[in-house]
């Protein structure tokens, strides 16, 4: 089965500093592939290398088998790549509704657009995400999760084949990440998702697979059940192998 989206020897480096060391990252379709580490590890390094924000010092990266390392970000959007960004890019003055057709009418032909069906799918949208009746609000007066909400609909505005999501749950309250969690979950199979999240349990909670970055360098991907139990990663997080819970609930998951 081709990949969603591979990453095949990726290297980034900042004059001496290698801040990502010959990745190979494969996602497979339809997964919900969560990318950890402790920090300056390297994983938002990865995720703009990606998205074609920043240009690769070496390697490959590839959409759906398609090499697309060269590409401008716009050029990897309109061949389907999404984001959602750690701090929200938002039209404050304007309404959600609003901010969503803005992002509807980037993703339709250059042929006259019938307001109609525009407005149509801004009202999908939103409800999709949790925001039905709140599309006059402006978005400066949304709560904070309901901003992050407003972001994964201008995400999937583009129908997305990948959507990256960079720290999704940032500053939520538990209400809110729960929320979340039921969003990204009720999301359909043909958006593969990539998504860094701090929050472990939220990451073991969604994560079909997981990716453990350290120093650059890919230390570990598997399931969660295999991430949770690997001493590599404790250490990677706690400078230590010693057995101590690393995630909450932990001690009731057995010892593999």
């Amino acid at each position: 089965m081709t990949a969603a989206l591979s990453c095949q020897s990726v290297s980034r480096t900042f004059g001496a500093l290698r801040a990502v060391d010959g990745v190979d990252l494969e996602i497979r379709p339809g997964a919900r592939h969560a990318l950890i580490g402790p920090n300056g590890a390297g994983k938002t390094t990865l995720f703009r290398l990606i998205t074609g924000l920043l240009r690769v010092s070496g390697g490959q990266v590839s959409l759906g088998g398609r090499d697309i390392t060269r590409l401008s970000e716009v050029r990897r959007a309109r061949l389907g790549i999404g984001q959602t960004l750690q701090h929200a890019s938002l039209f404050g003055s304007m309404t959600a509704a609003e901010n969503v057709a803005l992002a509807v009418r980037r993703h339709v032909p250059p042929v006259p657009v019938r307001e109609r069906a525009v407005w149509a799918r801004v009202d999908e949208l939103l409800t999709g995400v949790g925001l039905a009746g709140r599309g006059r609000v402006a978005a400066a007066a949304l709560s904070h999760g309901e901003r992050k909400q407003l972001e994964l609909a201008l995400a999937l505005a583009g129908r997305p084949r990948v959507l990256l999501m960079d720290e999704p749950a940032a500053g939520m309250s538990a209400a809110d990440r729960a929320r979340l969690a039921g969003l990204v979950r009720a999301l359909p199979e043909s958006v593969t998702i990539l998504f860094v999240e701090h929050d472990l349990d939220l990451v073991f909670d969604l994560a079909t697979e997981v990716t453990v970055l350290s120093l650059g360098r890919v230390l570990l991907t598997g399931t969660p059940a295999e991430v949770r139990s690997s001493p590599e990663v404790r250490t990677a997080y706690l400078g230590t192998a010693r057995d101590e819970p690393l995630f909450l609930g932990e001690a009731d998951v057995p010892a593999s």
